[in-house]
């Protein structure tokens, strides 16, 4: 069987990887048009193979940690995380995540929406009665103040002289292109926050296993945590790995997610009008108040299908495979994009448009997004990111009146995560308070 056929505009040398880095996007718009949800591009000494909709979803989840190799696929992660998580070796992985699964279920999230709902209100009541703010500049301290407070502890980004800036000089370092080791200046940048963080980490475990709570916490969860197969004490740098790993995703795929989500409602008057009514009498954010906000749900799921944070979920052939009539190599790149997977219109019917509706029409369609991944490596953080962006949107709009400045913001170009591109402003006025 021969490779899945290849997509147009391949120049001689390089293929398709400057449009691939440049407008990846574009690329496989152009790739679908021409040949179908599986098509090939030409990548530097290997192919990549693309995939979209659910059919080969099933594919690649089914074949990860088999055929399909998730930590050779992000090695450019190597110098940041190191071997933790889904970039150690399948079995290790599982070990890690048995530690972490307990966290994230439906109690332990609750557990923080008390610090959730307190930086959600905070934020407010530190805006004036009116004025402007950029939703990306604003939402990304709060959101990475809430996962670090979350997992780490809510005064930690006091222990470090300008906590943020530090986690987006690190968020340099995600290049798929340079090696970790090459002095480019963003990557110095990046390696260098990437040890304070460490430091800061280290610190943090420490000083846990010194002086532990009566009701542990996230962090004392790391700290004291052991292999369940051995008891073995899990070693401090997959601790560390881990706890910058979940402070780092948290925060680079609800920025995104959120910002998109006050963009599709204030484009959406109606949808607006809905949310606002359903959340506007809520005098408390538990999680019997959440999960009645059913509108509110399906406008975030439905911005998750027009809007996924990443660019795309990616796999790499670590011997032949047969699909769907073709070949995939070892050794190549296989690439499933959220963004066209989400707009095929026999899956989304009405594709382009903004409706959150669709999902109370048919709630399983859900599965067929993947913002999130998918299969044995979907994020654990899921509940957690909507959770917080619940409780955050919840009094966004109980307490400000809002406009978008910017009516068309568009996506950050190339391979960064998939972020409204900035300027992204809007106008609020608060609310008078009866």
């Amino acid at each position: 069987m021969a490779l899945p056929p290849t997509v147009s505009g391949a120049k001689r040398l390089l293929g398709h990887t400057a449009e691939f880095l440049r407008d990846p996007d574009g690329l496989i718009r152009r790739g679908l048009a021409e040949h179908g949800t599986i098509f090939s591009v030409r990548l530097p000494g290997r192919p990549g193979v693309v995939l979209l909709g659910p059919d080969h979803a099933r594919f690649m989840f089914a074949e990860t940690d088999k055929r399909l190799s998730i930590k050779d696929a992000y090695p450019f992660f190597l110098h940041m995380f190191g071997k933790a998580y889904f970039l150690a070796e399948p079995e290790e992985y599982r070990r890690q995540r048995e530690i972490l699964l307990p966290q994230f279920s439906g109690k332990h999230i609750a557990g923080h929406l008390d610090l959730m709902e307190r930086k959600a209100t905070q934020f407010i009541d530190d805006l004036p009665d009116h004025g402007e703010f950029d939703l990306v500049e604003a939402f990304g301290p709060l959101i990475i103040d809430i996962t670090a407070g979350s997992f780490l502890g809510e005064n930690v980004p006091e222990k470090l002289d300008g906590f943020f800036d530090v986690f987006r000089r690190f968020s340099e370092g995600m290049d798929p292109v340079l090696p970790g080791w090459v002095p480019a200046p963003h990557l110095v940048r990046s390696h260098r926050a990437r040890d304070r963080l460490r430091k800061l980490a280290k610190g943090l475990l420490k000083e846990r296993r010194e002086n532990p709570l009566a009701e542990p916490d996230f962090l004392q969860t790391l700290a004291t945590a052991v292999y369940a197969d051995t008891n073995e004490p899990v070693p401090d740098d997959v601790l560390v790995a881990m706890a910058i790993m979940l402070v780092w995703v948290g925060h680079e795929t609800t920025v995104g997610h959120l910002s998109w989500a006050v963009i599709d409602l204030l484009k959406h008057q109606l949808e607006l009008k809905k949310v606002t009514a359903e959340v506007e009498n809520a005098q408390t954010v538990d999680m019997k108040n959440l999960r009645r906000f059913e509108y509110l749900d399906r406008a975030l799921h439905e911005t998750e299908r027009l809007h996924p944070v990443t660019n795309g979920v990616v796999r790499k052939a670590v011997e032949p495979i047969e699909h769907a009539g073709y070949t995939i190599p070892k050794g190549a790149v296989v690439v499933l994009h959220p963004g066209h997977s989400h707009r095929l219109g026999d899956v989304f019917p009405r594709p382009d448009e903004f409706l959150p509706e669709r999902f109370k029409d048919e709630p399983k369609k859900k599965h067929a997004l993947y913002g999130f991944g998918g299969g044995f490596h979907r994020c654990l953080g899921e509940n957690f990111a909507y959770t917080e962006m619940k409780v955050i949107m919840t009094r966004l709009l109980q307490r400000l009146d809002l406009e978008l400045i910017d009516t068309d913001p568009k996506p950050e170009p190339g391979q960064a995560n998939n972020w409204p591109q900035s300027p992204c402003r809007v106008r609020y006025q608060k609310k008078s308070v009866s």
